[in-house]
């Protein structure tokens, strides 16, 4: 084993510390196999109840009318995540998109959106309008309102109490961290906010961004009262094999506005055609929870490892999990750098290559994005990124296997011994 890690170019030293590490985790892995074996009954159960035949996977072109594989899916995906309805497309291009249909879809001019969860994910700054953009939600006169979470990362319900004003009329739950070092928010938290501004406002909608936290616990926000629960394919509930698209599930209201919205008034969901995707969409979601597990175990190493080395992560390397990010905060460039030179290089695809930060579209700093993977910009493949500014924090996710995610530690761990930026204990 010590020849082949040799071979991909991890050290001898790097390799022993690395085994130090996982001597103390084998039972945290057994709960997240737990977990695994868990989700993956309740997906199986999900397509069996809604008889899923050979003759879902077959492809749809045109109008899509009668696309018996695409309405089929949104089933499952509604029994999946406990659901009244939803809508699962390839042509929801990105997580960032589904959010922008899911909220303009149902805010109207005069609205206000309230941000229970602090400011969220930075491409959502522009859909929203909180960095000037041409179709914002501004622009359409829709208001925004946020409200931080406390510095133990929990709700601010006294806040939450305040903000709420008659002319609010969605309230946006952002389930993981993004590029923000805070803790990523339990669905049982989520559960307990929606609660709350439910008994206040009954007709308010809820919303979750449910990005990288599918799958990794028992019940998903669906279950505990979320009206709109959303996220990409190319994360978690694609399992490595859906090639673009994004969910939107929620209240049959809520949804059918999103498809509205999506294709066109008095079309809805009746329309869209499936590509040819439909087979991958279906097996990727079977492969989802098992998939979800892999990158979990690869997301508890990397913050133990890097905790042992003195870094801050988040979450910490016992505490318990509820999304696939792993955040290591090194407090200087060259480490963001490095590490994600590091996963680079541990990649099946584009392994030759050496990222570098650039000015994505979207955010408000150069970002630097390691990601060689078969599907361009999935997250639940290995990646890692993030901004090239204080506190010079990186990312780790994904791992479509346990050994791939190891691999990619070992890799970011092995470019920072060799830049000396870091020294093995």
């Amino acid at each position: 084993m010590n020849t082949m890690y040799e071979s991909l170019g991890v050290s001898r030293e790097v390799s022993d510390f690395a085994e130090t590490i996982l001597a103390g985790l084998e039972e945290r892995f057994h709960e997240i196999d737990e977990t695994a074996e868990y989700n993956q009954l309740k997906v199986i159960k999900a397509m069996q109840d809604a008889r899923v035949s050979a003759e879902c996977f077959e492809t749809s072109s045109g109008y899509g009318y009668n696309d018996r594989g695409r309405d089929t899916l949104e089933e499952v995906y509604a029994n999946v995540f406990q659901t009244e309805a939803a809508l699962v497309r390839p042509q929801i291009t990105c997580g960032t998109h589904a959010l922008a249909i899911a909220l303009s879809a149902n805010l109207r001019p005069g609205d206000e959106m309230l941000s229970i969860s602090g400011k969220p994910y930075d491409t959502l700054e522009e859909v929203i309008g909180i960095r000037p953009s041409r179709g914002s939600l501004a622009e359409y006169g829709v208001t925004y309102a946020q409200v931080d979470l406390l510095p133990d990362g929990s709700f601010d319900y006294e806040g939450i109490r305040r903000a709420l004003r008659p002319q609010t009329k969605l309230v946006e739950i952002q389930r993981s961290k993004g590029y923000q070092t805070r803790p990523t928010l339990s669905v049982a938290q989520i559960g307990e906010a929606i609660a709350f501004v439910k008994q206040l406002r009954p007709d308010i909608i809820c919303m979750v961004d449910n990005c990288y936290g599918e799958f990794v616990e028992r019940i998903e926000p669906g279950e505990l009262g979320a009206d709109m629960v959303v996220g990409s394919l190319i994360k978690n509930p694609g399992g490595g094999l859906a090639p673009a698209g994004g969910y939107i599930a929620g209240t049959l209201a809520c949804v059918e506005q999103c498809a509205f919205r999506l294709t066109s008034p008095g079309l809805g969901r009746e329309v869209g055609a499936n590509f040819g995707v439909m087979q991958s969409f279906y097996q990727g979601l079977f492969l989802a929870p098992t998939v979800t597990a892999a990158a979990l175990k690869g997301a508890i190493f990397a913050a133990n490892v890097y905790e042992k080395l003195g870094f801050s992560v988040v979450p910490n390397g016992t505490e318990d999990r509820h999304d696939i990010i792993q955040a290591v905060e090194f407090g200087f460039p060259e480490g963001v750098i490095a590490f994600c030179e590091g996963i680079q290089s541990a990649a099946p695809v584009d392994s030759y290559v050496t990222p570098e930060p650039w000015a994505m579209p979207g955010y408000d700093s150069d970002v630097i994005m390691a990601a060689g993977a078969f599907v361009q910009g999935s997250s639940i493949e290995l990646s890692a990124d993030g901004p090239i500014k204080p506190p010079y924090a990186v990312y780790f996710q994904g791992g479509l296997t346990w050994p791939h995610a190891k691999l990619g530690i070992l890799k970011s761990l092995q470019r920072l011994v060799e830049k000396e930026l870091v020294r093995l204990p």
